[in-house]
């Protein structure tokens, strides 16, 4: 196998959406938390690398504290690493995200990662006391203190939306000395630019059109890490799927409740609802990997060529209001079948130019 195959890593990502029971009724939040758990668990025997669940303060999500989450996950799972995808690190404090962080890294044996963001959502603002008109600086201003954090040294740090740090020294520790950070992005070259200064990790968010489009993205964060003299780290990409026996069967059980769900959001948003065509395009031209294990393997392994990433994760849980057993079953069918499609498709091509491998 060649190292490019063999150096791809394979997330799954969830936002705690509620399922469906076997007698067809939603289950409770604690259900769904308790789901998400199992769903981790089975991942982490089929051989995904990384299990990433998001923060949320909605009513069809279940996970508004990823790391207590993750921390269940951290006892019950040996081998697969465990991130938030993503952390609202502007309506948090970046000192206890840090300390929670590095707890699960402890319960963990030192594989918790944490992806931070500005969210794609905005309750989290007011539920916690925060004026939106600071939305920009309060990310600006929390990376920067995040970062500095990461170095596990005492800290000096001033700003103008959180009280200023002295001397503070942080505990705990992580027994590696630094916490796999990334930075979740959606589409803004500057966050591209701000991830690249700080040399942190760039994860793609990617949950519309052709991947090919965020290629330019992938290039700036390799030049302005040159340019800032900081690593590129192998880019990371997250779009939504759903995996199961054949096309037709994905494409049935997925659509009523992903309908619903983006129907959901585009009425806060303005957008028109999803039609049926729209839905089958994005399927066969976009960035929703459904079907059968062959034909998501296809379409990942193309994904990867088009934009040199690193690392791939499927939001399996974005059609809301599947059954849990579908979403169990969509989980195993992507780790014991999919991911070793993809590796044999990526495994007879050269290595890649551009990415740095770490």
């Amino acid at each position: 196998m060649s190292d490019i195959a063999r150096d791809i890593e394979f997330g799954i990502d969830t936002f705690g959406d509620l399922p469906r029971g076997d007698d067809g009724e939603i289950v409770t939040y604690a259900e769904a938390i308790r789901r998400t758990v199992q769903e981790a668990v089975l991942a982490d025997g089929a051989g995904v690398d990384v299990v990433a669940v998001g923060e949320h303060h909605r009513s069809e999500f279940a996970i508004s504290t990823p790391e207590t989450v993750l921390a269940g996950i951290a006892t019950a799972t040996e081998r697969i690493r465990l991130a938030s995808g993503v952390t609202v690190l502007s309506s948090d404090d970046p000192v206890r995200v840090f300390q929670r962080f590095a707890t699960v890294d402890a319960l963990s044996n030192g594989r918790a990662e944490v992806i931070l963001g500005r969210g794609s959502f905005t309750e989290s603002f007011p539920l916690f006391g925060y004026d939106l008109r600071d939305y920009d600086q309060l990310f600006e201003e929390k990376i920067d203190l995040f970062v500095k954090l990461l170095d596990e040294k005492p800290v000096t740090w001033e700003g103008t939306l959180r009280p200023a740090l002295h001397e503070a020294d942080v505990f705990p520790k992580t027994e590696s000395g630094r916490l796999t950070t990334w930075v979740g992005v959606g589409g803004s070259p500057q966050s591209v630019i701000r991830t690249a200064r700080y040399g942190l990790r760039l994860m793609l968010a990617i949950i519309g059109g052709p991947a090919e489009r965020f290629a330019p993205y992938v290039d700036l964060y390799r030049r302005a890490a040159e340019q800032f003299g900081t690593t590129a780290h192998p880019v990371g990409m997250h779009s939504p799927g759903f995996v199961a026996e054949t096309d037709e069967e994905a494409k049935e059980l997925f659509f009523p409740g992903f309908k619903v769900a983006r129907d959901r959001i585009g009425a806060q948003r303005g957008w028109p609802p999803l039609r049926r065509e729209d839905f089958e395009a994005e399927v066969e031209h976009g960035s929703l990997y459904l079907g059968s294990p062959e034909t998501v393997a296809r379409r990942i392994a193309a994904a990867i060529r088009a934009l040199d990433v690193g690392r791939f994760d499927l939001i399996y849980s974005s059609g809301g209001a599947l059954r849990a057993s579908d979403r169990l079953r969509s989980v195993e069918l992507y780790g014991t079948r999919v991911l070793p499609m993809v590796r044999e498709l990526l495994a007879d091509e050269p290595q890649r130019q551009g990415t740095v491998l770490a």
